[in-house]
């Protein structure tokens, strides 16, 4: 009941911020994470560009499942624009390093470890993947729990433009 809930939500989210008639809900990027090699990331850098930010761990089935996806997405549309953002929820950095070059992600990944405030502002409560598509001018476009089609990706970028 509470995934069926938990959906519900999301749903709302998505069609309420698909709508051209009400409201665009702005992304909260006021945040600092390091990056799986230490650097400093301030998430406002990326203000102006189409966003995905993909919350994610090592330990998930769906993540590994959709991460290929991702980067196929990512290389794909970086001409258009297009940034995507891994933050993982609970990894450390030497984990996530590994993981990233097992998966050949070739975007930034962050270490959200720590950070509870920003992944509560995202959406997250206890379940990945999570992704947050974001319009270039910072409004949210839609929230996507559990992984979904390349065509489905596909259309939801294609509307961030």
């Amino acid at each position: 009941m509470a995934i069926a809930g938990s959906l519900l939500a999301v749903a709302l989210v998505v069609r309420t911020n698909t709508r051209a008639s009400e409201p665009r809900v702005k992304a909260n990027l006021a945040f600092t994470l390091e990056d799986m090699n230490g650097a400093k990331i301030d998430l406002a850098s990326y203000a102006g560009k189409p966003l995905i930010i993909n919350l994610w761990a090592t330990w998930c089935g769906p993540c590994r499942l959709e991460m290929p996806q991702l980067v196929e997405l990512a290389a794909k549309f970086k001409d258009r624009g297009l940034q995507v953002i891994g933050i993982s929820v609970d990894d450390n950095p030497a984990d996530i390093r590994e993981f990233a070059a097992e998966y050949k992600v070739t975007y930034p990944m962050l270490v959200g470890l720590g950070q509870d405030a920003l992944l509560h502002a995202l959406g997250y409560e206890d379940s990945v993947p999570i992704s947050v598509l974001i319009r270039a001018d910072g409004s949210i476009a839609s929230v996507l729990q559990g992984i979904t089609t390349t065509d489905d990706w596909e259309k939801r970028i294609n509307g961030l433009f």
